[in-house]
């Protein structure tokens, strides 16, 4: 086992990414420190404790975001530390309390302690596609979007794409911080993760094909504007509807086990794009319609505008680190099965 003898600290460790990083890494023999704002909460962390070798190797850590030095007893001799802790919500009351205050002061707040902890050898930071993507630059079937791309902080603000602010915003300030105090980092930017829950509660990526399964969804101006690059404004649920908006989809297990091998490879730097695929939400609903034919699904998009275009994500360098990609209709296969196991559809 790779990580044998290796201590390493996860941030936010019971949340959906996080989970899926403990389990792979205490797979691997690490020892896994996990920073947990409610760590005497069982039923957050009763998924964590049930995993193989989480009663030999897992110790849980009471940390919080936005207290400066809360982070020290958990870093503290670690050979690496995977910040994954940032707000991934859509629904708030205000930006800067509820998703750019976390998302920015508690990355460096994470980095402090890093920088006070001598045998931390590289931080690994789980960044977002959301990061990349959101500026003026055009998106069409002819563009490919690389690790070169980045978001505009005024763009995401004209735009009030939140979400995309603050990971924009919280990337760049780790970048600053890294290099002004030395510390290896590397950033992971995944898209639209889906694939099997560890966790009890219902994450917003996963939430969008249970609420789309159920005729629920509906994408209010405030995540839209927050989240997604799209331009409809609509109340209407997804039982009559649909959105006309294009995401970047990858497999949690495949983002998972990027965040390691990006620890685990010497030869890994800089930004790491993470998507299989990017398909415009008629293309997933017509997916969905051929793993499950009994499905009620919408039948158009919700205004008549052109279909928003899609575009590639360059797999080059993702791939050269070792990543191989799980097909997205596994992915959404295995996602509806997870949320019927759970019991948050009816197929």
């Amino acid at each position: 086992m790779s990580g044998e003898g290796k201590v390493v600290c996860v941030t936010g460790a019971s949340g959906y990414i996080a989970s899926w990083l403990v389990k792979f890494l205490l797979l691997r023999g690490y020892t896994v420190h996990a920073a947990l704002r409610s760590p005497d909460e069982a039923s957050k962390t009763k998924h964590l404790r049930e995993l193989e070798g989480a009663k030999e190797r897992l110790h849980l850590f009471k940390a919080d975001l936005l207290e400066e030095g809360s982070f020290d007893a958990a870093i503290f001799g670690c050979h690496a530390v995977f910040h994954t802790a940032s707000p991934v919500i859509f629904n708030f009351h205000d930006p800067q309390t509820d998703v750019l205050d976390p998302a920015i002061k508690g990355t460096l707040n994470v980095l402090t302690s890093c920088s006070k902890a001598p045998s931390v050898t590289r931080v690994i930071l789980t960044s977002s596609i959301a990061a990349v993507v959101h500026s003026e630059r055009p998106r069409s079937s002819h563009v490919v979007v690389d690790e070169t791309w980045f978001s505009d902080p005024d763009f995401c603000k004209k735009k009030m794409k939140w979400y995309a602010l603050s990971k924009t915003l919280a990337e760049e300030a780790a970048w600053r911080f890294a290099k002004e105090n030395n510390i290896d980092l590397i950033s992971i930017n995944p898209g639209v993760v889906l694939s099997p829950m560890l966790q009890p509660t219902l994450n917003e990526s996963v939430a969008i094909i249970a609420k789309l399964i159920n005729g629920t969804l509906c994408f209010s101006h405030i995540f839209l504007a927050s989240c997604f690059d799209t331009h409809i404004e609509t109340r209407k649920t997804w039982n009559m509807i649909g959105a006309n908006a294009t995401f970047d989809w990858v497999d949690i297990k495949d983002v998972a086990i990027a965040h390691i091998l990006a620890l685990e490879v010497p030869s890994a730097q800089g930004r790491y794009c993470l998507v299989d695929t990017v398909a415009h939400m008629s293309q997933i609903v017509e997916m969905l319609r051929q793993l499950y034919p009994s499905l009620t699904l919408p039948n158009k998009c919700a205004d008549d505008k052109p279909l928003e275009p899609t575009y590639k994500i360059s797999k080059e360098k993702s791939q050269g680190l070792g990543i191989e990609y799980t097909p997205t209709k596994v992915s959404l296969r295995e996602t509806l099965e997870n949320l019927k196991a759970k019991g948050f559809i009816s197929l």
